[in-house]
């Protein structure tokens, strides 16, 4: 009886870590009568974006500057002309962690044409051109985190 009162369920833990592990949860709450335990991942969750968001930064310093400056620059000219977010999720420019992106800024693109993958719930989704037309702006940064409606791409 004192060990149930004292004691700390350690297979408890175990247990709620291994749910962290398998659903990649950054924490886990539990209350059971007059126990509550919970258990958090904060040293190797943030990690994963914020290396995720530095890797590709690095190379980009070599090839996107000049990308990344009208980019901002035209977020003022944000219009009816801008591709926004259909959802909630993480951008992504290219398909794969250094490869070529999908689209450059000053590239014809059609319609259909694949312009960023946003990736929501681990699932890559594709986010097509709506209409052809030349990109005059990309307004988001390689793993950056977008809101639905956000604006991502501008094609005039």
């Amino acid at each position: 009886m004192s060990n149930k009162k004292t004691g700390v369920d350690q297979q408890l833990i175990r247990d709620l870590a291994a749910i962290l592990n398998e659903t990649n949860l950054t924490e886990i709450e539990v209350e059971q009568d007059d126990m509550r335990v919970r258990v958090s991942r904060q040293g190797s969750a943030p990690p994963a974006p914020v290396h995720a968001a530095a890797a590709p930064a690095q190379p980009a310093a070599d090839q996107r500057p000049a990308e990344a400056a009208p980019a901002r620059e035209a977020g003022a000219d944000v219009s009816a002309n801008a591709v926004r977010s259909p959802m909630v999720g993480t951008a992504y420019s290219a398909p794969a962690p250094g490869a070529r992106p999908f689209v450059e800024v000053g590239q014809s693109v059609r319609e259909g044409q694949t312009l960023l993958i946003i990736e929501a719930m681990k699932t890559m989704n594709q986010i097509p051109s709506p209409r052809a037309g030349t990109v005059t702006a990309i307004l988001f940064e390689d793993a950056q985190p977008v809101e639905y409606g956000e604006p991502l791409v501008v094609i005039e």
